[in-house]
């Protein structure tokens, strides 16, 4: 079942991904979707304080996936936006990020989202009616 939040804050945002990383177990993936710019890194930053990841969480734009160690669980942090098919993302090793026992975050999970288990957690993030506000809903976790 989906469960939809309002977000007013950049600091409300990541307490939400906060609230998601303090449940996650090793080998979870969170599939994110969204407007550009509405909050995903951000979500992620949340993320990584619930795996008690103390580095600066960035979006790995142009590296493809970002790894957090020192944590609970380790984090990996996919951005998706440059990648066209699901054989590009086992390219990169998906597998492999899988089998760590870490969390996959992943940013534009449409892209390959016949390579993604029906068990990932669903999120989507839109935004708001004011300007920092966003829509965050959540499929397959009860926070």
């Amino acid at each position: 079942m989906a469960r939809r939040y309002v977000s007013n804050s950049e600091g409300e945002t990541e307490d939400l991904g906060r609230r998601l990383g303090l449940r996650l177990g090793p080998g979870a993936v969170v599939a994110y979707t969204g407007d550009l710019g509405a909050g995903k890194t951000a979500f992620t930053r949340g993320l990584a304080r619930g795996l008690d990841i103390s580095e600066r969480v960035t979006s790995p734009t142009f590296t493809i996936v970002n790894e957090y160690e020192g944590g609970r669980l380790p984090l990996f942090h996919f951005d998706l936006y440059r990648l066209s098919s699901s054989d590009e993302l086992f390219d990169i090793g998906w597998e492999d990020y899988l089998s760590r026992g870490g969390v996959c975050a992943v940013e534009w999970s449409e892209n390959v989202a016949d390579a993604l288990e029906e068990d990932a957690i669903r999120v989507d993030l839109r935004r708001g009616e004011s300007d920092g506000q966003r829509i965050i809903t959540i499929e397959g976790v009860e926070l």
